[in-house]
């Protein structure tokens, strides 16, 4: 079972490694990690995709919110919540299929970011499946780069 927990940390040195190595030591492969400071320059929020089963979760949840530099652990497994990924692809072009490249990414509602002669930089913004169909869509025509952020979720209302 797929889990997108958010964990509120102190923003301090080595909290990082202490969160990636609880998971490491209870066997979970973390699926994407993004962090960033929050409205409060002292706490960083932390958003983990893990697999696994609901048992074992529930004890790296009790594990995470042992450590001192946690400040709150939610698994929004059961709690409604908006979830988002940004990704940058840079993609080959050339004259005969320009046109075709430009019509795809306004179909996802994407944006061209920059242009060169011989290639594109793409941005989309959206939930980890649309960031998925549109690259699957843009690989035949040759990704050069691809970088994306790691899933970000919050809670709704």
């Amino acid at each position: 079972m797929r889990h997108t927990i958010s964990v509120l940390v102190e923003n301090k040195f080595g909290v990082l490694a202490r969160i990636s190595t609880l998971f490491a030591a209870r066997g979970f492969n973390i699926d994407s990690l993004a962090v960033g400071e929050t409205e409060n320059p002292d706490v960083s929020s932390m958003t983990i995709i893990v697999r696994g089963n609901d048992r074992i979760l529930e004890q790296v949840e009790k594990q995470l919110n042992k450590l001192i530099d946690i400040i709150k652990v939610i698994d929004f497994k059961a709690t409604k919540h908006v979830e988002r990924e940004l990704a940058l692809m840079k993609v080959k072009v050339d004259k005969s299929n320009r046109t075709e490249v430009l019509q795809i990414v306004k179909t996802f509602r994407a944006k061209i970011i920059d242009v060169s002669q011989s290639s594109v930089i793409i941005e989309i913004t959206g939930k980890e499946e649309k960031v998925n169909a549109l690259i699957n869509m843009i690989k035949p025509f040759g990704v050069k780069e691809l970088s994306r952020t790691g899933i970000i979720a919050m809670g709704r209302g």
